[in-house]
């Protein structure tokens, strides 16, 4: 057992390593490469993650994982085991060629979705799509799943176990007790937000966000923020985990709560058990709970009164002139402002997760066949109409407003709404426990916040399963409730 012990935790040590690479490969596409020098990025992507592939379905690892399945091996290790198997298992079911396909298409998807956005012209991506839709089938159709359905094969990727039967209850109760409350919202009197179109520069918002992640407990000399088209964060090692965010002189809140986002994402990479480093067990179990700490520092934290009693005085400092007018009041009104938006990363706490039923409903038609990408644009708008109550003005800030499907993440959207719920779930439960939590964040005081979310969810990684891990904090497994009742408290008082 100590051999093959041995030999599968080098293995497990290399694909670690390897993940990091191809993460810093993907970390530059989006960052500084040039225009020109992506399709040749896509050709190394595609490389790397071949030798991936081959290193997961090389038989010697099948044989040391069963060895070590049927041997007395402590939890820890057992569970190690276990994930790899898990990666194992489904990349053993999908050919080299495709994986290799995939990269070079996604590479080419992503300079094709970029240039059309920018010229407003869904015709240039169409056909990058179609390829990425037909790609994802060729995918799924190898992954298979129990239930039949090939979008299962896809969401089970990102959020293990989950299927799109379970989803659809779950969304169409966000859906019923959502829709009134918007409409509710958006019936009042809009407040006052011009103040935001008042120019705020570049520098002071690089400046601000940068304290911003300090504040909150990001480790800068394990980590850094850059700058993106769209933010993300991307881990090479638990000690080098890269953040960016997207800077608009006319719109700072997009800055503010993109790094404030993409800081939850990061807190959570270098807050894995450090016994853990460089193992299968060090990573989230799901996107759904990986989503819930970008949006519980976002949401429960970022746009509360409280937050902002301790930040304004300190933006108002950055930007000398801008704010002496606007009332901390009226600020905080305008930080959440409820209305009917046409961009998902924009949308507010409220109508945001009808943003992802939409993109839930269009990629599963996309996936099986019902609808052609062609044809999204309509479809697209149509839905936007149905469940938001507005039509795109174009497809910039339509149906080319995402990066997701130019990368092949067909089935990550439902992680947003997954990880939303979650978030609600775990904050109500901090603030059961610690009623303190409001004096702590006026005070700028987040280090209790984030121990407990250490101790709850980050330390424990990939040891449990998420909905598990939420349960064991919260007391229950995925639930809705918490989140309508924690917007209605909010909104309607």
């Amino acid at each position: 057992m100590t051999k093959h012990w041995d030999a599968f935790e080098t293995r497990m040590h290399e694909l670690k390593d390897v993940a990091g690479v191809i993460g810093l490969l993907g970390w530059d596409e989006e960052t500084y490469t040039a225009p020109k020098g992506r399709a040749a990025r896509g050709q190394q992507t595609g490389t790397l993650e071949a030798i991936q592939h081959r290193w997961l379905v090389d038989p010697a690892l099948g044989e040391w994982i069963e060895s070590l399945l049927a041997s007395d091996l402590d939890p820890v290790r057992r569970r190690m085991v276990e994930r790899v198997e898990r990666q194992r298992r489904l990349a053993a079911r999908v050919p080299e060629s495709l994986v290799k396909r995939t990269a070079e298409a996604r590479s080419l998807a992503m300079v094709a979705w970029q240039k059309a956005k920018t010229d407003d012209d869904y015709a240039t991506f169409a056909p990058h799509l179609e390829t990425i839709v037909e790609l994802s089938r060729e995918r799924a159709s190898a992954l298979g799943s129990p239930s039949g359905d090939p979008y299962d094969a896809l969401l089970d990727e990102f959020e293990p176990g989950m299927t799109a039967a379970r989803l659809e209850p779950v969304f169409r109760e966000l859906v019923d007790g959502l829709v009134p409350l918007v409409d509710e919202l958006t019936a009042r009197e809009r407040p006052d937000t011009s103040f935001l179109a008042r120019g705020f520069p570049d520098a002071g918002q690089w400046a601000f966000t940068m304290r911003l992640l300090k504040d909150l407990g990001f480790d800068l000399d394990r980590g850094r923020q850059d700058r993106s088209v769209h933010p993300f964060t991307a881990t090479m090692s638990e000690d080098d985990v890269r953040l960016t965010t997207r800077i608009e002189e006319g719109a700072p809140f997009v800055a503010i709560f993109s790094t404030i986002h993409e800081c939850g994402h990061g807190l959570y990479e270098q807050g894995f058990d450090p016994e853990h480093r460089r193992t299968s067990l060090a990573r989230a179990p799901s996107m759904g709970l990986h989503e819930s700490q970008s949006r519980l520092w976002e949401n429960q934290i970022g746009r509360t009164l409280p937050f902002w009693r301790h930040y304004f005085p300190i933006l108002r400092e950055t930007f000398p002139g801008k704010l002496d007018d606007v009332s901390l009041d009226a600020f905080h009104r305008a930080v959440n402002l409820v209305e009917r938006s046409f961009v998902r990363t924009d949308a507010d706490e409220v109508t945001y997760n009808l943003h992802i039923v939409l993109r839930f409903e269009l990629e599963r038609a996309l996936l099986s066949g019902d609808l052609a990408p062609k044809d999204l644009p309509g479809a697209w708008n149509e839905t936007m109409t149905k469940y938001l109550g507005v039509t795109p003005p174009d497809h910039r800030r339509g149906c080319l407003q995402d990066i997701h499907w130019a990368l092949g993440a067909i089935g990550y959207f439902p992680t947003y709404a997954i990880g939303n719920l979650y978030a609600a779930q775990l904050f109500a439960a901090y603030e059961a426990a610690y009623p303190q939590i409001w004096s702590d964040v006026e005070a700028g005081h987040f280090a209790p916040l984030l121990s407990w979310l250490r101790a709850n969810v980050h330390r424990i990684g990939d040891r449990e399963d998420a909905e598990a891990i939420v349960e064991a904090a919260t007391g229950a497994g995925l639930r809705v409730q918490p989140l309508l009742d924690a917007l209605r408290a909010k909104y309607l008082g």
